[in-house]
């Protein structure tokens, strides 16, 4: 993602000051000879990869280049030439090492120099990389901050991604990850409409089932019944989850919603034919059949565990 080749900036730098080497012989003035200088010093820092010195000596012999008149006209067209793009190259290396606070502020002063300069090629450049360079800013913080569990700053990164590229899949779906993790599940509801658009519904659905039913879970546990169960429900609104039918129904028979709870354990037990449980449940469902008076139903569950070998090893 971060690799970027450099070899057009270094030709067209080296290329451009050739013709300044070639006729610094016919600089007579004092002035232009040291301008002259401080540029061919300014190349070999440049083909030796000191861009930072590269960029002070052309920028040191531009200005001396300009208080010579038409006599530096040529070292000072030769400079504008160059300057914009190694500023932009300084940039693409801070930006290949992730350093994307120097790189953007050396993109938007190379874009700015270029603009000045006349430099078309540079500002072009620029306006290719710059848009990226600040969402992977953005991106690379939330992704960072969500594996730290930071879901309040992976949430703000995201939607910061979002503002720069709706369009942008990965900080869609992370988005509704963020806000259903930081328990927002209201915000998350919304969010899912923006995944959805950009082709990540299923797994940003996903996050919301499975965000719902860790909510019914710990509602369960903490005897919040009513709430289990609208949560259970709400998390296979998103995405059918054995497990959630299952608290569901733990939820009503806790309520003493034996109609509910024995249409929820069916379910469980429809969606998971083979649990470990499936047997314990099936006794359940027998025994709130027997409860509400059906006989029929008690005798038919009653049969179907008691004619299961593993019945015995379940139970216990």
């Amino acid at each position: 993602m971060f690799n970027i080749n450099e070899d057009k900036v270094m030709k067209k730098i080296i290329l451009a000051l050739a013709a300044v080497v070639m006729s610094a012989g016919m600089v007579f003035a004092q002035d232009m000879a040291t301008a002259t200088e401080k540029a061919k010093e300014g190349n070999e820092a440049l083909q030796s990869g000191d861009k930072a010195t590269a960029l002070a000596s052309f920028q040191e012999a531009l200005q001396m280049a300009e208080s010579c008149g038409e006599d530096g006209a040529e070292l000072v067209s030769t400079c504008k030439g160059v300057i914009p793009g190694i500023i932009l190259s300084i940039g693409k290396d801070a930006y290949n090492a992730q350093d994307f606070e120097t790189a953007i502020a050396r993109f938007e002063e190379a874009a700015k120099v270029a603009a000045e300069y006349g430099d078309e090629a540079t500002a072009a450049d620029v306006a290719e990389i710059l848009p990226q360079a600040n969402i992977n800013k953005e991106l690379i913080a939330a992704n960072d901050a969500l594996k730290a569990k930071d879901f309040a700053a992976a949430t703000e990164g995201y939607r910061k991604v979002l503002a720069l590229d709706p369009t942008h899949a990965n900080a869609s779906v992370r988005l509704v990850q963020s806000l259903a993790n930081a328990g927002d599940l209201a915000g998350a509801k919304e969010a899912l409409a923006t995944a959805e658009a950009n082709g990540q519904g299923a797994n940003a659905t996903k996050a919301l089932g499975g965000a719902f039913l860790k909510k019914a879970a710990a509602d369960l546990k903490n005897k919040d019944y009513e709430s289990a169960i609208a949560n259970a429900l709400e998390a296979n609104n998103f995405q059918e989850n054995a497990q959630a039918y299952l608290v569901a129904g733990q939820a009503a028979q806790k309520l003493n919603k034996n109609n509910d709870a024995i249409n929820y354990f069916e379910k469980y037990l429809e969606a998971a034919p083979t649990a470990k449980n499936a047997n314990a449940i099936t006794f359940t469902v027998a025994a709130l059949y027997q409860t509400a008076g059906n006989k029929a139903k008690a005798l038919e569950n009653y049969k179907k565990v008691l004619t299961d070998p593993q019945f015995g090893a379940n139970a216990k």
